[in-house]
């Protein structure tokens, strides 16, 4: 019986290449990576290509004999989508494009592709569309209307087929417009999280590799109406919610979006707004998906984003999700253990939560001359103000506060 293809359906080729310095582990676990972002953005993998290379080919990447190859093999799996493992340069995109005759996207605007569907937010969505517009700038370069004749699908989510036909000087016109947007949502950001600051409560953030279990165990710590999903990439706008611990003490609880191994230097520096969540934070929860094989791995890419936010020497908590799917317990380093879908070692985490926060705060009994009273509204702001009391020779404050701030306040009387 004759197989009946959709036509509307995404049946993508996903193309790998092995350069000399890889490992075929490598190789393998990007590939299956790829395979799972093909799925959360819609598209049929219907094969793969896989090539060994000294050097990228300038022209195409994969070279010329072996793009006449991927022709062939994408017409006999009737492909209309190749998707690279890694990233092309605008060049090699539109080369490979019309050697193969199929639109030809890579890792990072399938993961664009990806946000564009996930953001909810104003914040979100603008800046889904500005690392879009900017990943395709370089990229309109002399395609005419190659743009339409590819049609729409993966790829083209987001800022729309019709924005990103349009020249140049009108895309540059509406990333100057984006960030100027985007500068005034930070803004409005930056006061709430003056206003957070005000009261005080710790900021807690939940990090960590996408799909890990962040959402779930937010949702499992707070109630909190939180999409949970097993895809990559579920959760993109940031939620915070309060968290009472088990000294009564109450946090902010902060689930920001999963990070990724390769995850390009352009999405990082598009969500640094969101991401400032983690860069603001007292604690991180780096929640890691303990039944996954290459946990480690997933671990090592979480700590290479933190470093690039400059957030990786905050004080850290390493929660290894899924235990109810561990047959073997895992030889990680020290944390906490738990399922966040059961609820076990939820209270065990907790309380790791409050010992780890108050270790950083000391208890400090200062008086503050009425000269340099400006000090007494600093000590409200950065921490929990217990005693407050006037007297001849100033106002006298029992304060708990976090060590680095007691010192900075002290120093200046």
């Amino acid at each position: 019986m004759e197989q009946i293809i959709d036509i509307h359906e995404e049946r993508a080729v996903l193309v790998g290449v092995r350069l000399p310095d890889d490992h075929d582990w490598q190789l393998e676990e990007s590939m299956q990576e790829l395979i799972s972002l093909s799925d959360t953005a819609g598209a049929r993998v219907v094969g793969e290509f896989i090539q060994n290379r000294q050097r990228p080919d300038a022209a195409t990447f994969i070279g010329k004999g072996k793009a006449e190859e991927l022709k062939e093999y994408c017409e006999q799996v009737e492909a209309n989508l190749v998707i690279s493992d890694r990233e092309l340069s605008p060049a090699q995109s539109r080369n490979l494009a019309d050697k193969i005759g199929v639109k030809v996207i890579d890792r990072a605007q399938l993961i664009l592709d990806i946000f564009a569907g996930r953001a909810q937010t104003k914040e979100g969505r603008l800046q889904v569309e500005l690392a879009q517009l900017k990943y395709m700038l370089p990229r309109l370069i002399g395609q005419g209307t190659k743009l339409s004749r590819l049609g729409g699908g993966i790829g083209t989510r987001g800022p729309g087929e019709t924005k990103l036909e349009t020249d140049r000087r009108r895309i540059r016109k509406r990333i100057s417009d984006l960030e100027g947007e985007l500068k005034e949502v930070q803004r409005h950001r930056a006061l709430l999280r003056k206003d957070r600051k005000d009261e005080p409560f710790p900021l807690v953030s939940l990090v960590g590799y996408t799909n890990a279990g962040k959402s779930t165990l937010l949702k499992t710590l707070t109630g909190a109406d939180v999409l949970v999903e097993d895809k990559l990439f579920a959760t993109l706008d940031p939620t915070t919610r309060r968290v009472v611990l088990p000294n009564n003490d109450t946090v902010l609880l902060t689930d920001t979006v999963g990070f990724i191994q390769n995850l390009p230097h352009h999405l990082v520096a598009a969500f640094r707004a969101t991401l400032e969540e983690v860069i603001e934070a007292d604690l991180l929860l780096h929640v890691v998906d303990a039944s996954h094989p290459n946990s480690e791995r997933q671990i090592k890419a979480v700590h290479d984003v933190l470093q690039r936010l400059g957030a990786l020497e905050k004080p850290m908590i390493m929660v290894f999700n899924k235990m109810d799917n561990v047959t073997d317990l895992p030889s990680h380093s020290p944390g906490v253990n738990i399922s966040a879908l059961s609820g076990e070692g939820i209270d065990e985490l907790l309380r790791m939560v409050a010992d780890v926060l108050k270790q950083r705060y000391s208890l400090i009994k200062v008086t503050i001359p009425y000269a340099k009273s400006n000090l007494v509204s600093l000590l409200h702001q950065k921490g929990k103000v217990l005693l407050e009391k006037y007297q001849e020779d100033g106002i006298t404050l029992e304060v708990e506060i976090s060590r680095v701030w007691a010192d900075r306040i002290v120093s200046q009387l």
